[in-house]
């Protein structure tokens, strides 16, 4: 029966990741890997209960489960382990006990088609089976829950011989009866009702129900399962399971304790880091706006989100990102307002005068139009960009360049200026892109007769944890009239930010404004 807590009710969590979760295609855990997400979801979530492999499925299965049967004796967690087993006379059984586990999830039909077309017998004949199954099992020392397939079908096709299959086991030592939607079709006002029949009918019994995720109904069918009386409910870490795959125990834990004001021993804080563990280790990413575990799905995008939670966290729901172990970011892109942008620079500890969040706010909105998101760890070289040697009036102005690169043959670029307002080209090769650029471009100056400075550095930044499209700084050093100072830029390409450093560079040069290392040192 379901545990009290007071009045409160305490849900039981069982997570089959292990089981049900592997037979999602492609994934495959190595016998570590299960033995580490046994220990994770035991030790640091606290669910109730984990099934952890089908029986017979492979020698390598069988090696898993010993390993894992180890580890949970000597922590005190056998009791707490789950093996799927088959109605098989005392095969199963045997190879369960073998690896050194007391509990079976016994595998009998929930529906008269299973039961007629796939085990050719009479529903007494199962029955019987099932019977003499349990009993090896208890002989055995093996503690029994039995899982009734395909029984959502069960109960729209053929109720009565789902009865019949309950009352013939109402008695017998069964500690659960597992209800499973196994093809997933169920909606949430049959799981309702079928739930209610089955509690109604049996108050005594203790059920579990098995949402699957076909029709994507899975977290909402498990809510109306749970107000249907329910003590218990199966999940996967992250969802996953064959085909659409199992009710997500993120979203499944946060139904229950928000929606319903239930209770469960899971421990939220823990729930992001056993996702990412579990999501190395299957392959299968998580989506980025998948509840409580996705990338996105605590960031606010718009900026008048942002300046709503700045007045009263208006755009706040219980769902705070500290209960999972995670924390609320704000966007910097082309949505993202004057708040936006405050709420990460106070993130960073920078604090800006009213213009120099307009000049830096404007910059993110441009970057922002050609890519979605800016990085919080991208803002300080933006800061960096727009503050430190920003130019207001540009005589110089970059009208066109092309760069070529092409395997075997030197570096190309034509460059296209206007200087006060009348407009100079060339072309030059180099042993580089940006070599073959500034030689272009210095071509023009020493047709003018204009001085042109040393390079002295060539630095490219990349942001902590930046991806392939992360806006890097680069950062030249220059040499001029016994001046040394230095121009910055930033862009996703390279190449591109020491461009736009070099049309700063000649800017301050055409202006006379030439500091003479007189800058702040990078963030």
């Amino acid at each position: 029966m379901e545990t009290v807590v007071g009045e409160v009710r305490k849900i039981e969590i069982m997570d089959t990741t292990l089981r049900d979760g592997e037979q999602t295609s492609g994934v495959s855990f190595g016998a570590q890997e299960k033995v580490s997400v046994v220990s994770l979801l035991l030790e640091e979530l606290n669910v109730d209960r984990v099934e952890i492999a089908s029986a017979r499925v492979s020698e390598g299965e069988y090696q898993s489960v010993q390993k894992i049967a180890q580890w949970a004796k000597t922590h005190g967690y056998i009791d707490r382990l789950e093996v799927l087993g088959f109605v098989d006379g005392t095969t199963s059984l045997e190879w369960i006990a073998n690896a050194g586990c007391k509990v079976v999830n016994l595998l009998s039909k929930g529906s008269l088609k299973h039961c007629t077309y796939q085990l050719r017998k009479t529903a007494s004949e199962h029955l019987q089976d099932v019977k003499n199954c349990i009993a090896s099992a208890r002989a055995m020392g093996l503690r029994v829950n039995l899982y009734l397939e395909d029984w959502s079908n069960g109960m729209r096709d053929s109720k009565e011989y789902v009865f019949q299959m309950m009352d013939g086991l109402k008695e017998e030592p069964v500690t659960r009866f597992m209800l499973p939607d196994t093809l997933g079709v169920l909606n949430p006002d049959e799981t309702r009702q079928f739930c209610g029949e089955m509690i109604a009918r049996y108050p005594s019994l203790h059920f579990d129900f098995h949402a699957h995720n076909d029709y994507d109904l899975a977290v909402a069918n498990v809510f109306e399962a749970i107000k249907a009386g329910v003590q218990g409910v199966h999940v996967t870490v992250n969802g996953l399971g064959e085909r659409a795959g199992n009710a997500p125990l993120t979203s499944v834990i946060a139904l229950i304790h928000d929606h319903m004001g239930l209770q469960t021993n899971v421990d939220e804080s823990k729930l992001y880091n056993v996702s990412k563990v579990v999501e190395s280790y299957s392959g299968v990413r998580i989506p980025g706006n998948k509840p409580i575990i996705g990338d996105n799905v605590f960031t606010q995008v718009a900026g008048i989100h942002a300046d709503g939670d700045k007045k009263k966290n208006l755009y706040f729901s219980n769902l705070m990102p500290e209960r999972f172990g995670r924390y609320r970011e704000y966007a910097l892109g082309k949505n993202a307002g004057r708040s936006n942008i405050i709420k990460n620079l106070e993130a960073l500890g920078i604090e800006l005068d009213e213009e120099s969040t307009r000049k830096v706010t404007a910059r993110i909105i441009e970057l922002g139009d050609r890519k979605e998101i800016v990085n919080l760890d991208e803002l300080p070289y933006i800061v960096s960009d727009v503050l430190k040697n920003g130019l207001d009036n540009k005589d110089i102005q970059m009208l066109n360049y092309s760069l070529t690169l092409t395997d075997g043959l030197r570096p190309t670029a034509t460059v296209k200026l206007s200087i006060k307002g009348e407009v100079y080209q060339q072309t030059a090769a180099g042993e580089g892109q940006y070599h073959a650029f500034s030689k272009a471009m210095f071509k023009i100056y020493r047709s003018l007769n204009k001085p042109v400075p040393e390079l002295i550095d060539y630095e490219v930044v990349i942001p902590p944890g930046g991806k392939t499209n992360a806006y890097v700084q680069t950062v030249i050093t220059w040499k001029f009239e016994g001046k040394v100072f230095k121009t910055r830029a930033l862009d996703i390409d390279q190449t591109v930010a020491a461009i736009k450093a070099t049309m700063k560079m000649l800017n301050m040069l055409e202006s006379g404004n030439i500091p003479n290392m007189n800058y702040l040192p990078l963030p």
